[in-house]
């Protein structure tokens, strides 16, 4: 009888185990590949998956220190979340209510709402408060199943409140469990104190903000909220031709109220992924898909702002990877679900179960360029992922309204449980 092969973590009683096929980024047709093992099981050393396959098999070539019995739920890679905005002090619960009377977005945000309403908050809130607030914010994204996020600053828009926001990342990065991939965007709007002068706030951005967050290893990206009542192309262009000089990657909101191109631009200078893109073109489609840019689509915000849908049929026929993400944040999008987003990904932008859950997993992953250790259940990946109390995959993308996680894992050491699951 051959020796029985010691491990740390047999997950076992699984309904089955959903992952996508292959672990390469995929685009168009190819989105929507996920394989689906009934009673799946999957072997953990150390941090990284070891194995997967039929329980029979792996019960009978491991010896597990411990066993984790799934219980009929599902397993899934713990979700990528590739857009977010953690960082905020004061909610913006009010605006929905003046959206409800016609109001929009840019009427608000001249009104002193909207960006600059969060910027007051984090500008008045510590060090300390900031940090509180993302912990307690951090534990429901991971009791919805979410163990990385990319996370924005941009409620700060100084120098010292930027740098604060990052630290807080960074911190929360060292004090619990989900990995939080930091995005510097101080070109998130014209702060107050520079209305009318924006070119000397780009100046400011790209002169001192920039410099700092970069030596100081604070982020591993900069974005930038490219409209017409921000920042233009030209403003764009010059922010991120200075980020890349000092060595950081590339996001870009892009085309969420108008067609101003962002996208393109995005594709022209590396951009791993431009987001939003309620109102891209053709021509923009095609400059992504040659540059390998994916395409970050956020359906909460649009269903808050009651905004038309992107041409998602177009994006897949372009061979765009496409993402989900929650993009959380006090305004437009006020939850940490990326279930919901998914939900609203299915029912209103028209993806399929399985591209939903590929685009909060691999593709997010991709679009992170962490896709060759997490989103993917297979050997040699991280041992992040979620079982689900729920009988199959596709019942993930359903609009629950409630945390639906049985346990969530992190490194196959760090096993959280998440809410009370539901019969």
């Amino acid at each position: 009888m051959a020796q029985l092969e010691t491990i740390d973590l047999l997950v076992v009683g699984a309904a089955e185990l959903a992952t996508p096929t292959g672990t390469r980024a995929r685009g168009g047709a190819e989105l929507a590949a996920l394989q689906v093992l009934p009673r799946g099981a999957l072997a953990i050393r150390g941090e990284r998956i070891l194995a997967t396959g039929p329980e029979p098999e792996l019960v009978q070539r491991f010896r597990a220190v411990r066993t984790l019995d799934a219980r009929g739920g599902t397993l899934v890679p713990g979700f990528v979340d590739a857009h977010t905005h953690p960082v905020f002090a004061a909610t913006r619960e009010e605006e929905f209510e003046l959206r409800t009377r016609g109001q929009s977005y840019l009427e608000i945000a001249r009104a002193g709402g909207g960006i600059l309403s969060s910027v007051r908050g984090v500008r008045a809130a510590t060090r300390e408060e900031l940090l509180e607030l993302l912990l307690l914010r951090l534990q429901r994204f991971l009791a919805l199943g979410t163990t990385t996020i990319e996370a924005k600053s941009g409620y700060g828009l100084s120098l010292a409140d930027e740098l604060k926001s990052l630290e807080v990342i960074a911190e929360a990065n060292r004090c619990q469990s989900i990995e939080c991939v930091a995005t510097f965007l101080g070109a998130h709007d014209v702060p107050a104190e520079y209305k009318g002068r924006r070119e000397e706030y780009v100046t400011l951005v790209c002169e001192e903000m920039l410099p700092r967050v970069a030596e100081r290893g604070l982020a591993q990206y900069c974005d930038a909220f490219t409209e017409a009542h921000t920042f233009d192309l030209a403003d764009t262009r010059r922010l991120f031709v200075r980020a890349r000089e000092l060595g950081l990657g590339l996001r870009l909101h892009a085309d969420q109220l108008s067609a101003l191109g962002g996208a393109e631009l995005a594709a022209e200078l590396g951009a791993a992924s431009a987001d939003h893109l309620e109102h891209v073109s053709r021509r923009d489609l095609d400059a992504l898909a040659a540059a390998g840019t994916r395409a970050v689509l956020l359906p909460v915000a649009s269903f808050t702002l009651d905004q038309r849908p992107p041409p998602v049929a177009e994006i897949r026929a372009a061979d765009v990877g496409m993402v989900v993400a929650s993009d959380a944040n006090p305004g437009t999008a006020p939850t940490e679900s990326l279930p919901l987003a998914l939900a609203f990904a299915v029912r209103s932008y028209g993806f399929s179960p399985d591209e939903a859950l590929l685009g909060a997993t691999r593709e997010a992953a991709h679009a992170l360029l962490l896709g060759d250790r997490v989103g993917t259940l297979a050997p040699g990946f991280d041992a992040d992922l979620v079982v689900w109390s729920l009988p199959h995959e596709h019942v993930i993308v359903q609009p629950w309204g409630v945390p639906k996680t049985r346990l969530v894992l992190r490194g196959g050491q760090k096993i959280a449980p998440a809410a009370p699951a539901l019969p």
